[in-house]
C-alpha cells in the first residue's frame, strides 16, 4: 500500500512506495529527490521521527496522519495534539466539580449547614451574643458537619451503584463519572477530617455529634451482616429521624450553648419545637424519598414503605404527616407571648401548609419526574421551617 506525502505546493514531487522514496512524474521544482532528503533530514523532525511513521514494505503503514513536506522550506508539520488547550483543561476542572457536585447530594447540604445555623440561634440571649466567637462556633460545626455529611452520602453511594444505574443514574459513581476508588478515596478523606476538626475544636457535643451520625450513616449503608439497615423500613427511618430531628437539635445547641458560650444547658420552648417539628418532618423525607425509587429498590430487594405499600398510599402519608406538624405549628406560635412571634410563626406555617396541599393535588404520581420533584420541593419546605424556628418563642 503506497502512503502519500502532500506537497505544500499545488503538485506534489514526492512520494512514498512501501517506504521508499521515488519520483513524481508531475515534479516542476528544479530540485531533485536528493535535495528533498537532504532538506527533510535537516528539518526541526528528525530522520528517527520519519522512520517511526514509515515502516518496511513487509510492514504495513499503520495509522491515519498525513505528514506534509514543505519543497522550499524541507519542514515536516503534524498536529501536536498533545498540545495544552486551556479551553479543554477548563472543561475537565469543571466536569468534576459537576460530578463532585452531584455526588454530595446538594439538597442534603443546604438542609444540614440551615439547620446548624438555626438551631445555633437558639442559643442566643442577647444581641451581644451574636459576636465572632459565635459565628467561629458555628462555622466549626458546619463544616464538621457538611464533611461528615459528604461521608454519609458518598458511602450510601458507593454501596448502592447498582440501584443507583436504575433510581439515579446522574450519580457520578453510577454513570461512571468517578471510579469506585475515587468514591472511596473521598468518603474515607472526608470522614478523617471531620473527625480531626471536632477533635480540634475541642467540643464534647459536636464529636458526640459527629460519632453518632457516622455510626448510624455507616449502618445504613454497609453491606455487612446484621447492618444495611436501609433494607429495613423501620429501621431506616429511625436512622434519619435520630440524625436530623434529635443530634442535629440537641447536640448542636449543646455546642453552643456549652462550649461556645460556656452557659449550662437549657431545654427552651423553642428547642422542644424544633425537635417536636422535625421528628415529623425526618419521618416524611425518610419516607418520601423512596417514593420515586420503588422500580430498583424492588429489583434489589430493598422492603420500603413504598415497595410493601404502595406510591400513592405513602404519598398521602407524607403529605397527611406534614400537614398535621403545620397545625401543631400554628397551635404553638398561637400560644406564644410574644406577638411578633405569634404573627410571624402563625402565619408562616399557614402559608408553607397551604403551599404543600395544592403542590401535592397536582402531582402525577404515575410520573416519576413529577414525584422526584415534588420530593425536592418537600426539601425546601424543611428549609423555609428552618428559617421559621428562630422566631418561636
Amino acid at each position: 500500500m503506497e502512503s502519500l506525502i502532500l506537497g505544500s505546493f499545488h503538485n506534489p514531487s514526492l512520494i512514498l512506495t512501501g517506504g521508499n522514496y521515488r519520483r513524481s512524474k508531475t515534479v516542476k521544482s528544479g530540485c531533485s529527490s536528493l535535495d528533498i532528503l537532504e532538506r527533510c533530514y535537516s528539518s526541526k523532525f528528525q530522520c528517527h521521527h520519519v522512520k517511526h511513521h514509515f515502516r518496511s514494505p513487509e510492514k504495513r503503514f499503520q495509522g491515519k496522519r498525513t505528514f506534509s513536506v514543505n519543497a522550499s522550506s524541507g519542514r515536516s508539520l503534524e498536529s501536536e495534539s498533545g498540545a495544552f488547550d486551556p479551553n479543554s483543561t477548563w472543561k475537565s476542572v469543571k466536569n468534576a466539580l459537576g460530578a463532585f457536585y452531584r455526588f454530595s447530594r446538594p439538597h442534603t447540604i443546604i438542609g444540614t449547614a440551615l439547620s446548624i445555623v438555626s438551631v445555633s440561634l437558639l442559643a442566643v440571649e442577647k444581641i451581644s451574643d451574636l459576636s465572632p466567637i459565635f459565628f467561629t462556633g458555628v462555622l466549626e460545626a458546619v463544616a464538621a458537619a457538611l464533611m461528615m455529611n459528604i461521608y454519609i452520602v458518598g458511602l450510601n453511594q458507593l454501596y448502592d451503584v447498582d440501584i443507583d444505574k436504575v433510581n439515579k443514574p446522574y450519580l457520578p459513581l453510577a454513570s461512571g463519572e468517578f471510579s469506585i476508588a475515587t468514591g472511596s478515596m473521598l468518603v474515607i478523606s472526608f470522614s478523617i477530617l471531620s473527625f480531626l476538626l471536632g477533635w480540634f475544636v475541642g467540643s464534647w457535643p459536636l464529636i458526640v455529634a459527629l460519632s453518632i451520625s457516622f455510626f448510624l450513616g455507616t449502618a445504613y449503608s454497609v453491606n455487612l451482616p446484621l447492618l444495611r439497615w436501609k433494607r429495613f423500613a423501620l429501621i431506616a427511618a429511625m436512622c434519619i429521624l435520630a440524625v436530623r430531628a434529635v443530634i442535629v437539635q440537641l447536640a448542636f445547641y449543646l455546642h453552643m450553648q456549652i462550649h461556645v458560650f460556656r452557659r449550662p444547658p437549657v431545654f427552651s420552648r423553642a428547642l422542644i419545637f424544633a425537635t417536636a417539628f422535625m421528628s415529623f418532618f425526618s419521618v416524611v423525607i425518610a419516607l418520601f424519598k423512596d417514593i420515586p425509587d420503588i422500580d430498583g429498590d424492588k429489583i434489589f430487594g430493598i422492603q420500603s414503605f413504598t415497595v410493601r405499600l404502595g406510591q400513592k398510599r405513602v404519598f398521602w402519608i407524607c403529605i397527611s404527616l406534614l400537614e398535621i406538624a403545620y397545625g401543631v405549628a400554628i397551635l404553638v406560635g398561637g400560644a406564644s407571648l410574644f406577638d411578633w412571634s405569634k404573627y410571624i410563626t402563625v402565619l408562616g406555617h399557614s402559608i408553607l401548609a397551604f403551599v404543600l396541599w395544592n403542590r401535592a393535588k397536582s402531582v402525577d404520581l404515575k410520573s416519576k419526574a413529577e414525584i422526584t420533584s415534588c420530593y425536592m420541593f418537600i426539601w425546601k419546605l424543611f428549609y423555609a421551617e428552618y428559617l421559621l424556628i428562630p422566631f418561636v418563642r
